[in-house]
């Protein structure tokens, strides 16, 4: 029964589009991306379409050999790395921040009271002497 609830709150994972929030858009790997003749260049048209099944052949035997190889460890690695700043985000960095804070409110009243301490009986004893000139206008 708790697996259950736990398997209908997980995220249904979509193997059709992988890439939802496009993070890879900028990532053009089609044969049209990468390969192009232009115009007054053209190779024979058996050589063009075999070029293009070779290309996709290649990239797509590679690429499904190093993440069957690679893959479950990169995904494992990039797992704890982010558990990682999780883990310091929340139990390092945040705390320290508000301890920071804390004193620094502290900082702000103590220098807030010695500038007014200091200053404020000059810039009254300024406003005093300022106070008698007087302006006259002929």
């Amino acid at each position: 029964d708790l697996k259950k609830l736990n398997m209908s709150q997980e995220k249904e994972l979509d193997m059709v589009d992988r890439d939802p929030n496009q993070l890879n858009a900028h990532v053009k790997v089609q044969f049209e991306d990468v390969l192009a003749e232009p115009d007054g260049a053209h190779s024979i048209d058996c050589v063009w379409r075999c070029s293009y099944m070779c290309f996709n052949c290649g990239k797509n035997c590679c690429y499904k050999l190093m993440t069957t190889l690679c893959g479950l460890f990169i995904a494992l690695y990039w797992g704890c790395e982010f558990a990682f700043i999780t883990f310091d985000q929340v139990w390092c960095i945040t705390p320290s921040l508000r301890i920071f804070s804390i004193y620094m409110g502290c900082a702000q009243k103590f220098f807030g009271t010695c500038v007014t301490c200091f200053l404020a009986p000059i810039c009254e004893t300024c406003g005093l002497m300022f106070s008698r000139i007087t302006v006259k206008n002929q």
